[in-house]
């Protein structure tokens, strides 16, 4: 799909890899919709990338009415939705024996059940237009078994599985879904994490793994959507991706 134009809503827009790909976005020529619960982050961003053509909605990603309430205004704003990028997630580390069900319940609210609620919100306007492009933010995480992150990696396969089927069944449509696997990045990520932040520190220290930058992960995802793949991931081969040492 062509970005150059394209309207595109971006979860987890405030920080990270979701402002990064908003930016990156932007820079290609689409109109973009900027979608977090940190209302002055975003307007900031907006702000940045120009408001004729940047639209910030404070909006909490598992809550279904404001979900359809920022769609509702990217509508309105632009006239049309031709890309989603669900970025928004959160991590949890604990050991299987030491998972909080409230902690696991919501990681698996944000990571996996709010990424199909926002793809429900957007179907009926890509299907009016018979094209359309969604990117899920996965992790490379889940070619790993690292002790204490089997919640985390728990939400992202499941997301995985979620997005395979999600694009068998919309591919007649017009419609691509595709999956990013990021590794390690240098985002506010680890030290947000549900559960136990010094462990997750240390294994992320420990991994062996060099952190990449948020806007190589934004140019990949917008290399996704122009090409429509499956998948791309950064993981060296050595960790269960395809990049080469």
């Amino acid at each position: 799909m062509d970005i150059n134009g394209a309207v595109v809503l971006v979860t987890g827009a405030s920080s990270g890899i979701g402002a990064a790909t908003a930016r990156a976005a932007s820079r290609a020529g689409a109109r973009v919709v900027l979608i977090a619960r940190r209302e002055e982050r975003i307007r900031q961003l907006a702000k940045e990338l120009g408001e004729s053509v940047a639209l910030a909605v404070p909006c909490d990603v598992t809550d279904r009415t404001q979900v359809e309430a920022a769609v509702g205004a990217a509508i309105e704003e632009f006239g049309r939705i031709d890309i989603l990028v669900n970025s928004a997630g959160q991590g949890l580390q604990a050991t299987v024996d030491a998972i909080d069900p409230d902690d696991f319940r919501a990681v698996l609210e944000l990571n996996l059940v709010a990424p199909l609620v926002m793809t429900q919100a957007v179907l009926p306007h890509m299907r009016k237009q018979a094209t359309g492009a969604i990117v899920n933010v996965g992790s490379g995480i889940i070619w790993s078994t690292l002790p204490g992150s089997g919640a985390y990696s728990a939400s992202k396969a499941a997301l995985q599985k979620l997005s395979a089927i999600a694009r068998a069944e919309l591919a007649d449509e017009g419609i691509a879904v595709s999956m990013m696997f990021p590794s390690i990045t240098e985002t506010e990520f680890v030290g947000t994490v549900r559960g136990n932040v010094e462990d997750a520190l240390q294994m992320e220290a420990s991994s062996g793994l060099v952190p990449q930058s948020p806007e190589r992960v934004a140019d990949t995802i917008l290399d996704l959507i122009r090409s429509g793949a499956e998948q791309a991931d950064l993981l060296p081969e050595e960790f269960g991706g395809t990049l080469k040492s």
